[in-house]
């Protein structure tokens, strides 16, 4: 993929999405890009997606399918990746335990080693969503020692919490930056 360089005073950037399907991870994609509701089919395979910041950043974002079937590719994209974004369904919590599982095995993988994670705690809408605090204790970021971590919670289908997420997305990048020299 690639690393966060600099062309003047503008970032460029590698971000993948990556979360269990129905997460809601291609409806954010878009929300991103400023569409208003789409309707959105399971990704088979990925999503790329330009989002230009105007001012700030240049981002690539990778939108990867979570299906289980695919979730065994989901190291292919890895490489290059300069922030890590996981979309957690705050609403599916029999799923939890899975999405937490799956999580751990993408930051074991070496290529992330130092890479920043952001979880956005998606449908945060919806009266069943699981609060932040309970989310970031069952998904146990605090143990997450020498890593960037935050926790945002957002809403793709009201767009509520996406200005934090990518205000957020900012910080953890410059966070990594000094140690981008590659």
């Amino acid at each position: 993929m690639g690393s966060v360089s600099s062309r003047g005073h503008r970032a460029e950037a590698q971000v993948v999405m990556m979360g269990l399907d129905s997460a809601g991870k291609t409806t954010l994609l878009y929300r991103l890009k400023g569409y208003q509701l789409v309707e959105t089919l399971p990704t088979v395979g990925f999503n790329v997606e330009p989002l230009e910041e105007p001012g700030h950043m240049s981002l690539t974002l990778w939108d990867v399918g979570g299906q289980s079937q695919l979730r065994a590719s989901w190291k292919d994209h890895l490489e290059g990746t300069d922030v890590l974004v996981y979309v957690l369904d705050s609403t599916d919590e029999a799923r939890l335990p899975e999405a937490v599982a799956e999580l751990r095995e993408v930051l074991d993988d070496p290529s992330v080693a130092s890479v920043p994670l952001l979880v956005l705690a998606n449908k945060q809408e919806a009266p069943q969503a699981l609060s932040l605090p309970e989310i970031r204790d069952r998904l146990g970021l605090q143990g997450f020692l020498g890593r960037s971590w935050d926790l945002r919670a957002c809403s793709a289908l009201t767009g509520a919490g996406l200005p934090e997420a990518l205000e957020s997305l900012r910080s953890l990048l410059k966070s990594r930056r000094p140690c981008m020299a590659r």
